[in-house]
């Protein structure tokens, strides 16, 4: 899961980015809440924590500018705000969760987890760039041109999108497909090339990549 920290405390910032990293998540750090928003629009989180009282530009400023821009990723406010009007103005500005400082870093990787899970439950549809997938009618465009997919493919395709823009590593994709018994290194291969052949070969830029010896990506390299 690739989350984005913004938290002016770096103290604070250093331990819950060792925290959260060691449990496996990718993070981006800013310290200011512009900085945070430029990140924003170079990447695809898959959920935010965010301070309230920051330079550059409040946390609940920021929240409320993503909303409006259509950035539906999961968000946190982690403030020392704890009036209940606090809690209040948090929500309405957006956010989807609020834990008070002092807290437990085990409860904030808990609270990630379950929102982000909240989250992907209640999406219909994933869109990167030109290619969009709705996941109730497994129906997938490119450029508004339907692509009729296998069932491996989407499966493939649909992980890749969710974790947009990080690398999926091998093992991961294999898992997608077969848990932890996959047939063979060929069998990969062939359900991928496939996927690349209908989602990029027909389209004038490509949306999946390669980063040999470490895995593939499903992104917009013209925003990175």
């Amino acid at each position: 899961m690739l989350v984005l920290l913004v938290e002016d405390n770096r103290d604070l910032a250093a331990s819950v980015l060792d925290f959260l990293e060691l449990q496996g998540f990718d993070c981006d750090y800013a310290q200011r809440g512009d900085h945070a928003l430029q990140l924003c629009q170079d990447n695809n989180y898959e959920a935010m924590i965010l301070d309230i009282m920051m330079p550059g530009l409040d946390g609940l400023n920021l929240c409320r500018e993503l909303r409006a821009q259509g950035k539906n990723a999961p968000i946190i406010f982690l403030t020392a705000r704890d009036t209940l009007e606090d809690k209040l103005e948090g929500f309405d500005a957006g956010a989807d969760d609020y834990l008070v400082k002092p807290f437990d870093l085990p409860e904030l990787e808990a609270r990630l987890k379950a929102i982000s899970k909240r989250r992907t439950a209640n999406s219909t549809s994933l869109k990167v760039a030109d290619l969009e997938a709705n996941l109730d009618n497994h129906e997938v465009f490119r450029n508004k041109q339907r692509i009729d997919l296998s069932p491996a493919c989407w499966k493939l395709l649909i992980a890749l999108m969710q974790a947009s823009p990080r690398v999926l590593s091998r093992q991961e994709l294999e898992s997608v497909l077969w848990k932890d018994s996959p047939p063979d290194s060929e069998a990969l291969k062939s359900h991928m090339y496939t996927l690349r052949k209908q989602v990029d070969k027909p389209f004038d830029k490509n949306l999946i990549h390669t980063l040999r010896g470490v895995g593939v990506a499903l992104r917009d390299t013209s925003d990175a």
